[in-house]
């Protein structure tokens, strides 16, 4: 287009809306200028636009032919209760189309706990399959040839046992070890960041991913010792520059580790995996996998490869959990589809897509299928497995390609500046960046500039209950009770010991591979939380300081009459009572997903709550004792993997016996309506579910408080 027809364009576009049409322009939370026009002129400078799929630096994809010669993996993430249902499950998803097995692991399991600890109580068989040995992982696989289907496994902070187990189990099944083919996630430095499954600190963590990518570059050859994942980055709330800089961040320091092994790039690079979330913003998140192979070619050539595999991103994707939402949640299904066709309009090498209920519990039979027919019918009915990375030439989202790896390199290179991701993780640098730009997107959200339809928009009047799946707790704990009392009945208690006592020495000395000492001990029949124990012996367990950012979700609001007149509501009530509004915002059980309870204090604590932010992983117990001793008003409990219903009674009981019945109780996050009635019978005060607005929750708990002192 000639520079005389774009001003033609430009008044034509000032008379259509009646203002300059620069004011059009959107800035999106990356700090991205998007224009109403994309033309020529906005490619002048980019070096990748001459690139072919299949050749450096393979911004339009890793293979040549990309999905036309084959559509990407199918592969569904799951988990349900025990061992025995999941296996069920994924017989009929293989059977119906899905294409690989991956698991999802409930959060006993992944904080390293076998199912008879008293801290899980509430956990077992909630978001995930529990496992505590390797005669459940037996089950989990049976009539599943493990070497004919990859299996990928969501696992970081136990992921020594959890490995160990697989390993045995295929061995037993009669497939050796080299002929095991999937992934295992193996991403600590993530969940430092923002999913916090972790066990240990996080060096001798970073020790046991080093081991891993060690052992398996010998033993299995077809394995990908590492998924390096931004997946839970975004959905704690980050930019896509930041899940991309920080994604890449980690899988370089991952390799340098690695080769501080003494391995050879090419031994392990190929072998490498990575793991992304597909939000809304339909053409940046395709143009952010674009970017990802590009950055990651760079960062790769630092380590002067010679195969040119060992160059290639190669990457898994999930659609969104965070947009997925309560309210009128059958356009979650519509949410899902455009996600997954961003997806793989971004060239991704495997998909899962999410189910319409995953916003309040695990997915049903009903929505599950929903959502593997969504990949289904993009691969089968669409077009677009036809042509290779169809958008590229496209102005727009050449454009956006070339800003998303700009924008991502600068943030990389301030990383690289403190040190490496290890050094920036300590000094907390990522938490602090995700934590902020999560607090502003709540703000933006609750103030309606984010429209999500449905939740701040065109909502529905009544909502029509939605029929879910809903786990018995303790009828899985028993049942994981007497099956991990049967293992230590029957293994050899001379074996076991022995085994158990190497792997320390291992851990201990620094001397031998982690992983290939807990085979050993997987074999003895050691359990889950006994491998993890061995090794908390050696390492220690980490401790998270909890800290909460400040002055982002009231800056959000400065001026409005809204904000103000709350403000100035709380700051009368702290007049009378003397004292400020006091609210405990606690974390019970194993679920680290802390961004809710983050976005709570953060806000609570700009309108002008006295806020304590409680520790992760707390039980009942000991969040009434932090209660009593910091003399709070309310106790906030962020619920999110299903646990509310064991642990908010148990918290009021708790509270009760310590003589804090004055103490105000609520609940907020994933909890499903059907359960709201219970927890109020049980003593909780209010239940604020999905997508309640953040100022509506502190008018309501000002309304308890209000209440319950002229009740007095």
């Amino acid at each position: 287009m000639t520079n005389p027809d774009i001003e033609k364009w430009r008044a034509l576009a000032e008379k259509e809306v009646k203002r300059d049409p620069d004011n059009l322009v959107w800035e999106t939370p990356e700090g991205i200028p998007v224009k109403p026009l994309y033309t020529a002129d906005d490619l002048q400078g980019i070096g990748h636009l001459d690139s072919l799929p299949g050749l450096k630096p393979f911004v339009r994809g890793p293979r040549a032919t990309m999905y036309t010669g084959r559509p990407w993996t199918i592969r569904q993430y799951a988990g349900f209760s025990t061992a025995e249902a999941s296996n069920a499950f994924y017989r009929k998803a293989l059977a119906a189309g899905q294409q690989g097995v991956s698991v999802a692991f409930d959060l006993a399991t992944h904080r390293g706990y076998d199912s008879d600890h008293p801290r899980v109580v509430g956990d077992v068989g909630k978001a995930g399959v529990a496992i505590d040995s390797v005669e459940d992982m037996k089950i989990l696989f049976d009539g599943i040839p493990l070497g004919d289907i990859s299996v990928s496994m969501t696992m970081n902070g136990a992921v020594i046992p959890i490995l160990a187990s697989f390993i045995v189990a295929g061995e037993e099944q009669g497939v050796s070890r080299d002929k095991l083919s999937g992934t295992i996630q193996n991403d600590i430095l993530k969940e430092f960041m923002v999913r916090n499954t972790y066990i240990y600190p996080p060096e001798p963590s970073m020790r046991i991913v080093a081991d891993i990518i060690e052992y398996t570059a010998k033993e299995m050859p077809k394995f990908n010792s590492i998924s390096i994942s931004g997946y839970h980055m975004q959905e704690a709330g980050a930019t896509l520059v930041q899940e991309l800089a920080f994604t890449l961040a980690d899988g370089r320091e991952y390799v340098r580790a690695a080769l501080k092994k003494g391995l050879n790039v090419d031994e392990f690079a190929g072998r490498l995996s990575f793991f992304f979330a597909i939000g809304m913003n339909f053409f940046m998140e395709a143009a952010k996998l674009r970017a990802a192979r590009l950055l990651w070619t760079r960062i790769m050539e630092e380590f002067e490869p010679k195969k040119p595999s060992s160059l290639m991103l190669r990457t898994h994707c999930q659609t969104s959990g965070v947009s997925l939402q309560e309210q009128d949640p059958y356009n979650n299904v519509i949410r899902t589809a455009y996600e997954a066709l961003s997806a793989a309009l971004g060239g991704t090498q495997s998909l899962h897509t999410n189910a319409l209920d995953e916003a309040i519990a695990l997915p049903t039979e009903f929505s599950a299928r929903i959502a593997r027919n969504t990949q289904l019918i993009l691969q089968h009915e669409t077009g677009v497995t036809k042509v290779v990375d169809p958008l590229a030439g496209s102005y727009y989202v050449e454009s956006l390609t070339n800003e998303l790896a700009e924008k991502a390199w600068a943030l990389m290179e301030e990383v690289e500046a403190m040190g490496g991701m290890t050094k920036a993780v300590n000094d907390g640098l990522p938490k602090r960046l995700i934590e902020e730009a999560a607090t502003r997107k709540q703000a933006a959200i609750d103030r309606g500039d984010e429209v999500i339809v449905g939740v701040n928009k065109y909502r529905l009047e009544n909502e029509d209950d939605l029929d879910i799946l809903d786990i018995d707790n303790a009828a899985v704990r028993n049942a994981q009770i007497a099956r991990i009392e049967k293992v230590r009945r029957q293994r050899d208690p001379k074996r076991w010991e022995e085994t158990l006592n190497a792997l320390r020495e291992v851990a201990r000395s620094g001397e031998g591979n982690i992983l290939e000492a807990a085979v050993e001990a997987a074999r003895a029949r050691a359990t889950l939380g006994e491998i993890s124990d061995a090794l908390r012996e050696a390492f220690g367990d980490h401790a998270a300081v909890p800290k909460v950012v400040s002055k982002v979700y009231g800056a959000a609001y400065e001026g409005e009459p809204e904000y103000k007149t709350l403000v100035g509501r709380l700051d009368e009530l702290a007049t009378t009572m003397g004292e400020r509004p006091k609210i405990l915002v606690a974390k019970l059980g194993q679920d680290g997903h802390d961004r809710g309870a983050k976005i709570i204090a953060s806000a609570f604590g700009d309108i002008g709550f006295d806020v304590v932010a409680g520790p992760l992983f707390q039980t009942p117990d000991e969040a009434a004792d932090l209660a009593v001793e910091s003399k709070v008003h309310v106790v906030g409990m962020s619920s999110l993997a299903a646990g509310h219903k064991t642990l908010a009674p148990q918290l009021v009981d708790a509270l009760k016996s310590r003589g804090a019945t004055d103490v105000i109780v609520v609940v907020g996050g994933v909890v499903p309506r059907q359960d709201y009635q219970y927890l109020l019978d049980k003593g909780v005060a209010a239940v604020f579910g999905p997508g309640t607005n953040v100022l509506d929750a502190a008018r309501a708990v000002l309304d308890l408080m209000e209440g319950k002192r002229r009740n007095a």
